[in-house]
């Protein structure tokens, strides 16, 4: 079978749906190395992001004439591509497909992580808000079939996108296998002396943007007198300095936020903290929390939403609204050893659930599906 995937991301995008995008090729390439996959990107910002697997071909377009842009290729000239290249199935791994794959032989699939931009239209520029949806409900009306990232994002484009049930299948998310094991002792010493990091500390792991409530965290910590610092690992937006802000308004010298943070750095920082906290409103499926479980850490985070299918009973579920419940919750993880223990323990155990032995075979499922249709 020939599999061709939207690589653009795994190419270019160091954070959520770059990761996203390189769990799934590699994975798929190492699990099912008799097919020939065809991995398509406009450009490729930093060749030492992603190597590409074993077997895999990397499909770019020709710009030097200069008559269409990358991003115009991936759109609207793709799919005569994808035909061209005889591709059996093509994955869009970031809510969208190529314009006109519908009228070609190529069966396609989409991933949608979320609807963010239907659900809280706010937070988003109007441009930016119409260019998603019109992507995400092409998509929807032409994909074979749509890959929901959790229950939660399933029901959401049953809502909004008017999908047909039928069409949807759930496949779970998975990080990368770094988080799997231990660091040693010398791994985390260095990365604390590497980032000044103090001996005992909660984390945030996450952009910085207002919808993750960052903020509420941070007054949380101030208005219940918890002298624990926070260490933030995260890209800041135009809301930092709203934190920023109330941190020097209140005199807070316990916030600290890195810089220069490598993935690879990352489970040493989980590993070294006493607590991860991620009590955003919304998500479409939540990997930080998964990094965490998977690094031994007990999590707060939101109930209910998809927050909630990723922590299983290793997070400690809050109102992110309430801020009583998120001081009680924060005092326990850090005072109440045995809680600690069960989190940890219970969310262990939660975590093999995303595994890519369990989430690759059924995602390879889908696209037998396809091809057998």
């Amino acid at each position: 079978m020939r599999i061709g995937f939207d690589a653009k991301r795994a190419f270019n995008n160091h954070s959520g749906l770059g990761n996203y995008s390189r769990y799934i090729i590699s994975n798929i390439c190492r699990f099912y190395p008799e097919n020939d996959c065809l991995l398509y990107t406009p450009s490729i910002a930093d060749p030492d992001l992603f190597y590409e697997p074993e077997g895999a071909t990397v499909k770019q377009p020709n710009l030097r004439g200069g008559k269409i842009s990358g991003t115009l290729w991936r759109s609207f000239q793709l799919a005569k591509q994808l035909d061209d290249d005889a591709v059996d199935i093509y994955h869009g791994l970031s809510n969208e497909i190529p314009r006109g794959i519908h009228k070609t032989m190529v069966r396609s699939v989409m991933t949608i992580h979320d609807l963010i931009f239907m659900k809280r239209p706010e937070l988003y520029k109007p441009i930016d808000r119409y260019l998603y949806t019109k992507k995400a409900q092409y998509g929807a009306n032409n994909a074979s079939r749509i890959i929901a990232v959790s229950k939660q994002t399933k029901q959401d484009i049953i809502r909004f996108l008017g999908v047909d049930e039928s069409r949807i299948r759930v496949v779970y998310q998975g990080c990368n296998r770094q988080f799997y094991n231990r660091v040693s002792l010398e791994a985390l010493q260095f990365t604390r002396q590497r980032f000044a990091l103090p001996s005992e500390y909660l984390l945030y792991v996450g952009t910085i943007e207002e919808r993750k409530n960052l903020l509420k965290i941070v007054e949380a910590l101030d208005k219940g007198n918890i002298y624990c610092p926070l260490v933030v690992v995260g890209r800041k937006t135009a809301y930092y300095n709203q934190v920023k802000n109330y941190i020097e308004k209140n005199g807070m010298n316990n916030i600290h936020f890195l810089d220069q943070v490598q993935v690879s750095d990352l489970p040493a920082i989980y590993q070294g903290s006493s607590g991860f906290i991620y009590p955003s409103s919304y998500e479409g499926f939540g990997i930080p929390i998964l990094e965490a479980l998977n690094s031994g850490v007990p999590v707060i985070t939101s109930a209910g939403g998809c927050l909630e299918e990723t922590a299983g009973k290793g997070g400690l579920l809050i109102d992110p609204e309430n801020q009583e419940q998120m001081i009680t919750a924060i005092t326990q993880v850090l005072e109440d050893t045995g809680l600690r223990d069960r989190l940890v323990r219970e969310g262990g155990a939660h975590a093999l659930r995303f595994r890519e032995e369990q989430t690759i075979p059924a995602l390879y499922n889908v696209y037998l599906e396809c091809k057998n249709d």
